[in-house]
């Protein structure tokens, strides 16, 4: 059973920054996609940035790339999202999540959430 224990978040005025970090525990597979998901209230959760744990592959949505960073820490799997430049439209719940092949396209279901953790933008 794979668990994931997130931290981070909060609030933050736009155009500052915040960042995430998750850690699984229990994953057996040495390569898996970890990353987050984010979910406006009324609507599905989106992909925001995936990991691959064995060669550091990335993916970003689009609304995020060139101000969200996603890495490795170095204990294994456990990854971190970088947030800069945040906009009033990054105001969501953040979710870890892990395994299954997400990373590879969204449309793929995830093994694992976390709890989820609130992050506001505010103007």
């Amino acid at each position: 059973q794979v668990q994931l224990v997130e931290s981070g978040g909060g609030s933050v005025q736009v155009g500052g920054s915040l960042n995430l970090s998750c850690a699984a525990t229990g994953a057996t597979d040495a390569n898996i996609c970890m990353g987050w998901w984010r979910q406006f209230p009324g609507k599905e959760r989106e992909r925001v940035a995936g990991i691959w744990t064995d060669n550091g592959g990335t993916v970003y949505a689009d609304s995020v790339k060139d101000r969200f960073t996603i890495s490795q820490g170095k204990i294994k799997n456990t990854v971190y999202l970088y947030m800069n430049s945040l906009k009033p439209e990054d105001t969501a719940m953040y979710y870890c999540a892990a395994e299954g092949l997400w990373c590879l396209d969204s449309h793929y279901s995830v093994g694992y959430w976390g709890q989820g953790t609130q992050v506001t933008v505010s103007s």
